[in-house]
């Protein structure tokens, strides 16, 4: 690919068959900054789909974290150190793209009253406790939730 000129249609017919040769290529184009020859409608939307991906790892994580909360407080005595591992796990990944990105940390509060909404049934569903027995509205403080070490008292 050093010098020779690629359409678009090349490069789209790529993305569809070598996603990683696509990649390869979209990036050499990029830094030899031949902008033309970019595949530009596929590159936008690979780009979008970056921004979705880590807000969707923020909602999938907060539940499972969420969840994970409610079940220590409302069954204390099956507590293990696997909800205790996986209540920390969850914060850790939470921080690690909150670093990366740091202005989704108002994407967490956009986020938070329904990811707590999905948690409580996530919580009932797993401890067969009836959906009732877990509060409406979140218990919980958002910042105590994303705070390591932090867990509910009784």
């Amino acid at each position: 690919m050093s010098g020779e000129i690629l359409s678009s249609t090349t490069l789209q017919q790529l993305y569809e068959t070598d996603f990683a040769e696509w990649l390869d290529t979209t990036a050499q184009l990029l830094k030899q900054r031949r902008f033309t020859e970019l595949d530009l409608d596929n590159l936008i939307e690979e780009i979008e789909a970056l921004g979705r991906s880590d807000k969707r790892e923020i909602r999938s994580r907060l539940i499972k974290l969420l969840s994970h909360l409610l079940k220590y407080t409302y069954q204390p005595e099956k507590r293990s150190k696997s909800w205790i591992s996986t209540i920390l796990e969850q914060r850790r990944q939470i921080s690690l793209v909150l670093e990366d990105s740091p202005s989704l940390k108002n994407y967490v509060t956009e986020v938070f009253v329904s990811c707590y909404e999905r948690a409580r049934r996530d919580a009932a569903d797993e401890t067969e406790l009836a959906i009732d027995l877990f509060p409406k509205s979140c218990p919980f403080a958002e910042a105590d939730v994303l705070t390591d070490g932090w867990l509910p008292n009784l």
